[in-house]
């Protein structure tokens, strides 16, 4: 019997994976690799910012130093020497035992939701919210609901109003206080201290998401959430914006009390990250390098971003409008009335020029107007011309949606 003779075999989903979506963003991303096209779409770190001499060098290094130890199985919570320089790196008195490497920050969104998470729990985000992150908690059957936020961040009333008591209380707030995606926004210094207060009042826990806060173009931003309130809080952080994202490395920093479950959900995830990478960061990192290469890819982005301001101003019509993020990688842009993101999008795509339509990061009531653009990858001249196309195609489509 051939193999394409044997009965079809039945196979049986978990409601889970029912549940799991594709990633509106890398959808969009395989529409940007046609040639020609400019791309506002994509959260990628700039390639001109990654530090190839110094990983060229880290990784002979390396393979000198403990080529065996190198390349062997590693232990779950991550490479040692690594942890330590995290735990330095960070402005809050942080023991290394607090440490877990992930493979990514995304992947610390994962073991989150594993832990915390059951059927029916109830979450809180920001409106909007990183879409990555509700990808993570979304197979574990959560009721995610928003809570308002403004250009300074949370709702501290909304927040109050929504965490709620007993059973249904919710399980944590969800925040990315620093240039956040998708809006590039900054919490401020008085909405963060009135957050940590009330949600400590509340017994809320928080998960704050901080990928970006090192790519700050003129003031540094406020204190951490979980530098005010370490057992309250979850910290996750990203190599990826900072090195470069293709090692898929990130990290933890948790309460003493979760760190093992997180730990252990880390064990059954994939034993351990890869311990060639976590060698590699540390040897490069070792010399406070990351003191001397941030600051330039800030000044990169900050030029760009610059362009991008200067290009909406001079090109987009009347009833857009935008902000300026004081960091990131990440502009949230608003359509005139009547119009919708998702509609524009392919005939953005016929000009050359593609963007993620905003709705995809609203956990509810989504505004179909908003769109993320990302300013990091393209070059200024390749900016200019997006912008225009993008502006073009607006005009062509305004009050005709």
């Amino acid at each position: 019997m051939k193999p394409n003779d044997l009965p079809q075999t039945p196979w049986t989903m978990a409601r889970r994976a029912e549940r799991m979506n594709p990633s509106v963003i890398r959808e969009i991303l395989k529409v940007t690799e046609k040639p020609g096209i400019i791309s506002f779409a994509g959260g990628l770190p700039s390639p001109r910012t990654f530090p190839v001499a110094e990983f060229e060098a880290a990784c002979a290094q390396v393979l000198r130093d403990d080529p065996q130890g190198a390349l062997q199985y590693a232990a779950s919570e991550g490479y040692g020497p690594l942890r330590e320089l995290v735990a330095a790196m960070l402005p809050w008195s942080v023991d290394p035992a607090q440490v877990l490497i992930t493979t990514g920050s995304q992947q610390g969104l994962d073991l989150v939701a594993k832990i915390l998470i059951d059927e029916g729990s109830r979450i809180l985000v920001e409106t909007p919210t990183y879409l990555g992150a509700l990808q993570a908690f979304t197979p574990m059957e959560p009721a995610v609901e928003s809570v308002a936020s403004d250009d300074a961040g949370v709702d501290i009333a909304d927040l109050a109003a929504k965490v709620g008591t007993g059973a249904g209380k919710a399980r944590f707030l969800y925040v990315l206080p620093n240039f956040q995606n998708p809006t590039g926004r900054t919490m401020t210094e008085a909405r963060r201290a009135a957050l940590v207060a009330k949600a400590a009042e509340l017994g809320l826990p928080l998960i704050e998401d901080n990928p970006y806060g090192d790519l700050w173009f003129d003031n540094a931003p406020a204190l951490p959430l979980t530098a005010r309130n370490p057992d309250g809080c979850i910290y996750l952080g990203s190599f990826s914006k900072v090195l470069a994202p293709g090692l898929r490395l990130g990290f933890i920093v948790a309460p003493k009390a979760m760190y093992p479950k997180l730990l252990q959900a880390k064990q059954a995830a994939d034993l351990h990250s890869p311990g060639f990478n976590q060698r590699l960061v540390a040897e490069v990192m070792k010399d406070g390098f990351l003191d001397r290469h941030v600051p330039t890819i800030r000044a990169q982005y900050k030029t760009q971003r610059d362009a991008m301001l200067q290009a909406l101003a001079q090109d987009m019509p009347a009833g857009v409008s935008w902000n300026t993020p004081d960091g990131g990688m990440f502009l949230w842009a608003r359509l005139p009335e009547g119009m919708n993101a998702v509609d524009l999008l392919p005939h953005a795509v016929e000009k050359g020029v593609a963007f993620v339509p905003g709705a995809a990061f609203y956990a509810d009531h989504a505004d179909p107007r908003t769109m993320r653009l990302s300013f990091v990858t393209p070059s200024v001249e390749e900016i200019r011309r997006g912008v225009a196309a993008l502006a073009a195609t607006i005009r062509e489509h305004q009050g005709g949606s």
